[in-house]
Parts: C-alpha cells; sequence; structure tokens
C-alpha cells in the first residue's frame, strides 16, 4: 500500500496529515476508521486528514487547533512524503 502523507513538528507539537479521497471526509465514522487505519504507522501522533476537491483546495480533518494551521499552509508548505507500507 502507498500514500501520501507528511509528519509536521510545530510549536511543540509533532502530528501526522495524511491525504485522502474526498468521500472519506463526508462520514465522521469514515474518518475515524480512516484515522485509526493509519496510527499504526503515526504512533502517538494526532492525524489529520486531508482531501481536495476537483480544484485542489484542501479540507482537512482532525484534531481543530492543527486543522486551522494547516488551513492557513499552502499544501506546497506541508513536506509530503510517499510512504509504502
Amino acid at each position: 500500500m502507498q500514500f501520501e502523507g507528511a509528519v509536521i513538528k510545530e510549536q511543540g507539537q509533532t502530528f501526522a496529515v495524511v491525504i485522502v479521497k474526498p468521500h472519506v471526509l463526508q462520514s465522521s465514522a469514515t474518518c475515524e476508521n480512516t484515522r485509526n487505519g493509519f496510527s499504526r504507522h503515526f504512533p502517538g501522533m494526532p492525524i489529520i486528514l486531508m482531501a481536495q476537491n476537483s480544484r485542489g483546495v484542501p479540507t482537512y480533518h482532525g484534531r481543530t487547533d492543527i486543522a486551522k494551521f494547516l488551513a492557513k499552509l499552502h499544501p506546497s508548505q506541508i513536506p509530503w512524503k510517499r510512504y509504502t507500507v
């Protein structure tokens, strides 16, 4: 399995951001299941899910303070990495 994600350290907090398909963010249960699935790859870190619409505009789902921080960034400012697991 491959996925795009990033680990970010900001203001003393380390968290992960993972790119998902837009339909994942349409259900709280799906978000939680997806986050739980990625938790083994990012142990002990809050996980934020990110999806982009057809125009490339990102939406973040997860801890509110982190999601608000990420919303202020352009996606190109996030240090994305392809993970193979």
